[in-house]
């Protein structure tokens, strides 16, 4: 509800005061039409959210990028462009020349920064960092759509962003029937509203498992503008790179991964997840579990699926001693083939799963992987 309002609270834009979730700001009519037409006569931009282990895009920024192609396609003109921000890298970068054979792309911004410490930052999308950075551009550029991803980067950064700049965020979009017209869901994808945005610039945050992910290919001639920028605000002031943990895994990101395994409260402890890692070693896929399990300290925080955590949409998605509970659903229901291991024959997640097995987890999860370890080595010997 608390976008729907954000949303709502923007159409008031041709009165001389439109009203917004901070109260009332006084805005003139003819500021505001002159900011919507420059601005959409010029660029959409998109902020780059990169693996820094492969040095290249992340899936969500490119299924980002897809969907502002599609805002700007039903935009007057439409000849407008696609620019990208890669703040923390420099323009020789592998990222950036990775990025570089993305077709949708005319022109890519870098932000080098003069240390490590302040690279982290940027790179990590800080938002005391980033929103004025964004804003900074927004400034010069004068872009129709500012986007990203909804992940916990787009989500960190995004709001301070459309705070900013005084305008509604339209968060985790699934369609767009317009330049400002975009589908989103709502009651935990129970339902999917239409929202219309008048705001002079769109910032939208997109679901990735919504979109195709755009396809990088052979590098293009981009421009590439390197900015000189250093955020002067109270805040950025205030926050100090110290370190990092990255845990390291050889299994698939979660987000991308072909085949999903997930597990929930009834595996019942954090030993008893090594079950679903010895299926996952078998079928090459990610683990993920539900809030319950990660509530309860069975596993990390970057491992939940759901409304709360990351949303994912594999090919196979293995739902083992999960409820079922509408949270959960609302970040994995997109998944081509959900396949539910519970004991509960009334467990909701039975109602979205494609095949059911009733059945107690603690047998059928080792007897599934005995069975595919005994194909495996069937497929051997033939």
């Amino acid at each position: 509800m608390w976008s729907t309002s954000l949303a709502r609270a923007s159409i008031s834009l041709r009165s001389n005061t439109t009203k917004t979730c901070f109260g009332y700001s006084k805005i003139h009519r003819d500021t505001c039409l002159q900011l919507h037409s420059s601005a959409s006569a010029m660029a959409a931009l998109v902020i780059a959210e990169t693996d820094p282990t492969r040095s290249q895009l992340q899936g969500s920024s490119l299924a980002a990028i897809t969907a502002t192609s599609q805002m700007i396609a039903k935009e007057e003109p439409q000849d407008n462009e696609i620019h990208l921000l890669m703040a923390g890298f420099s323009s020789d970068s592998e990222a950036v020349k990775k990025a570089k054979g993305i077709q949708q792309i005319s022109k890519i911004y870098v932000v080098p920064s003069p240390n490590e410490a302040t690279e982290k930052l940027f790179k990590y999308g800080v938002a005391e960092w980033m929103a004025p950075c964004i804003q900074y551009l927004q400034d010069k550029y004068k872009f129709s759509h500012i986007v990203a991803g909804a992940s916990t980067f787009g989500k960190n950064i995004m709001p301070r962003v459309a705070a900013s700049l005084e305008v509604s965020q339209i968060s985790d979009i699934t369609g767009v029937e317009g330049s400002d017209v975009f589908i989103r869901p709502i009651y935990a994808g129970n339902a999917l509203s239409k929202v219309k945005c008048t705001d002079p610039v769109k910032v939208v945050t997109v679901r990735g498992t919504a979109f195709e992910k755009a396809v990088l290919k052979e590098a293009q001639n981009l421009p590439v503008e390197e900015l000189s920028f250093t955020p002067e605000t109270n805040a950025s002031k205030c926050v100090k790179w110290l370190s990092e943990e990255v845990s390291q895994s050889e299994r698939p990101d979660l987000t991308s991964a072909r085949v999903v395994i997930s597990g929930g409260r009834g595996l019942k402890s954090a030993d008893n997840f090594k079950i679903l890692e010895a299926l996952a070693d078998k079928l090459g896929a990610a683990i993920g579990a539900s809030r319950a399990a990660v509530d309860a300290g069975f596993c990390p925080n970057e491992m939940q699926v759901g409304q709360t955590g990351k949303a994912v949409a594999p090919e196979l998605y293995i739902a083992v001693g999960i409820s079922g509970a509408i949270q959960h659903l609302a970040g994995m229901k997109d998944s081509k083939v959900i396949v539910a291991i519970n004991k509960d024959p009334d467990a909701p997640i039975f109602q979205v799963a494609d095949y059911g097995l009733v059945a107690d987890l603690f047998e059928a999860v080792p007897e599934m992987t005995k069975l595919l370890d005994q194909n495996a080595k069937t497929a051997v010997h033939s």
